[in-house]
């Protein structure tokens, strides 16, 4: 077939599809209307136009009857804005243990997964020359003091200077330094634990050559777990320092760490739009571990927003509405929806809170039909139709 006469066939069967929907489907002359077709209405045939003539006073219900129906308050609620994110945990604090200076490592103290305090002596080095070193500053150091002690003796006979005096008691204070230095050296062959925490899996064993670039173990404070997680730009002004939040370990979904924000990055990632956030668990049972990964999640006060019950929302061909009572006649007010909950749909239209919305007989109200709430003593009507 021509593409021509494919083109023909297609336009007729679209104004035929037309024509049927405009002369069938009842409310096809309101939409036409809204969208400027105002001549709609006046080729319809009689039926129909007459059919939605009627339908304006179908406020009074069938044959003019009052409606009953079924009306609750509207309220409000305040829009519960919730951020998930992923995060991964790590120790407070993380301490990969050297020594100062180059030995043969003699001892190891501790084992792998013990709890060490700060101070704790983990290990040791070959310290024989420090011994002797200490031992021949403590020699010095007591002759240094013998000699002052001479020196000032004969200076009471004067039979020695000043001079020599101060010469002798600098000589005393540099051999008090030297015995400092001679002791430090010393203890440094002794590797104490820098803070307290647990120890991780060992690198090294006694009798390996170790300098101050190799590792001796590796000290994890688990007393609070951090957690570094990062947060869409627009929760960035709302994020602040001490919020609170919950944590879920994603291995044990069943249990639930509260935790509060401990520092907020100065800047958003240009690439990702997010912000680091890092965020501080208790971990007092020692059950948290550095590498989890944790669901993070954090809620923020929103907006206020009208709040009816699920049964008012109704559906039309121009989307959600609601019917409204006023002086005893049914308003249908259009909506949004912002946010279903499980017993309160929150909404967004000119309602305010206490106004009464049909929950029960919304199938029987019409736009501006007289209606009667259920279990009242009397109707109530509006006054003139």
């Amino acid at each position: 077939m021509p593409s021509w006469k494919q083109t023909v066939l297609a336009v007729v069967i679209l104004v035929a599809a037309a024509a049927a929907w405009w002369r069938f489907y009842p409310g096809a002359p309101e939409v036409l209307a809204r969208w400027g077709i105002d001549w709609a209405y006046g080729a319809m045939p009689p039926s129909t136009e007459n059919a939605i003539a009627g339908s304006g006073q179908a406020g009074r219900g069938r044959a003019g009857q009052v409606v009953t129906i079924v009306a609750s308050p509207a309220g409000t609620a305040t829009i519960n804005d919730r951020l998930q994110a992923i995060g991964t945990g790590r120790a407070n604090a993380t301490v990969t243990v050297n020594p100062y200076a180059s030995g043969r490592l003699t001892e190891l103290l501790v084992q792998s997964g013990a709890h060490v305090e700060k101070g704790d002596i983990i290990a040791r080095l070959d310290s024989e020359t420090e011994v002797i070193a200490r031992d021949r500053a403590r020699v010095g150091l007591d002759d240094a003091q013998a000699k002052l002690d001479r020196v000032k003796s004969l200076r009471a006979s004067n039979a020695a200077t000043p001079v020599a005096v101060a010469d002798a008691e600098m000589t005393l204070a540099n051999a008090k330094l030297a015995l400092r230095d001679a002791e430090l050296a010393l203890e440094r062959r002794s590797i104490a634990a820098p803070i307290a925490g647990a120890v991780g899996i060992l690198p090294i064993a006694a009798g390996n050559y170790v300098t101050s670039q190799s590792a001796i173990a590796t000290l994890d404070d688990r007393s609070s777990i951090l957690v570094d997680f990062w947060v869409p730009e627009r929760f960035a002004a709302a994020v602040k320092i001490g919020q609170q939040l919950s944590a879920t370990p994603l291995a044990n979904p069943n249990k639930v760490y509260s935790g509060t924000v401990s520092a907020i990055d100065n800047h958003i990632d240009e690439n990702s739009r997010t912000l680091l956030v890092k965020a501080t668990i208790a971990n007092p049972a020692d059950s948290l571990r550095a590498g989890m990964s944790f669901q993070i999640g954090m809620k923020f006060p929103g907006d206020t927003y009208p709040a009816v019950s699920p049964l008012a929302i109704q559906w039309g061909t121009d989307g959600a509405y609601v019917w409204a009572v006023e002086n005893g006649k049914a308003k249908r007010v259009p909506v949004r929806i912002v946010q279903r909950n499980t017993e309160t749909v929150l909404i967004d239209a000119p309602v305010e809170s206490g106004d009464l919305v049909v929950t029960e007989g919304t199938q029987s109200v019409s736009e501006g039909g007289d209606v009667r709430i259920a279990g009242e003593d009397r109707a109530t009507v509006a006054e003139g139709s």
